[in-house]
């Protein structure tokens, strides 16, 4: 069997060589487009269901679609260090387990760039929810193409 890493990089591969957007993928898993493109990824396990769609769809051997139900490892911690504060810690855990997918879905809808931190807009609120309160939270940055 292979691994989740070995696994993300077969989908990258499949994904180039069929012409799937991150979208198109979703849309089969019946997933919101960060969540999938992160579980394809490696960050999250898929169901069954879920990496069969997404194996017939990319044309994956066997192996991969079985390494994308294994239980992921969620490295968080690439940055060498991990603040203390939960705060901020967990700014560090969603930045670490999405960032790859927010890259990836940033190039395919806009091309290859960057989002600024400095034309940027930050908004955060609360939202009322009988399951608890929820914080949303909205980074808001222009895009910029790298030009050579």
């Amino acid at each position: 069997m292979i691994n989740r890493s070995e696994a993300a990089q077969a989908v990258l591969a499949a994904r180039a060589r069929r012409a799937v957007t991150w979208q198109e993928l979703a849309d089969v898993m019946g997933r919101p487009p960060v969540w999938a493109t992160a579980a394809l990824l490696g960050s999250h396990p898929l169901t069954s269901a879920e990496a069969k769609t997404a194996g017939a769809l990319l044309d994956l051997e066997p192996s991969v679609v079985e390494a994308l139900q294994l239980p992921p490892v969620r490295d968080t911690g690439r940055s060498g260090s991990s603040p203390v504060d939960p705060t901020v810690h967990r700014f560090h855990e969603v930045i670490g387990l999405y960032g790859p997918a927010l890259r990836e879905l940033i190039h395919e809808q806009f091309g290859d760039g960057i989002m600024s931190a400095v034309d940027f807009r930050l908004d955060m609120r609360r939202v009322t929810d009988p399951a608890g309160d929820r914080v949303v939270i909205v980074l808001d940055g222009k895009f910029l193409a790298y030009r050579w």
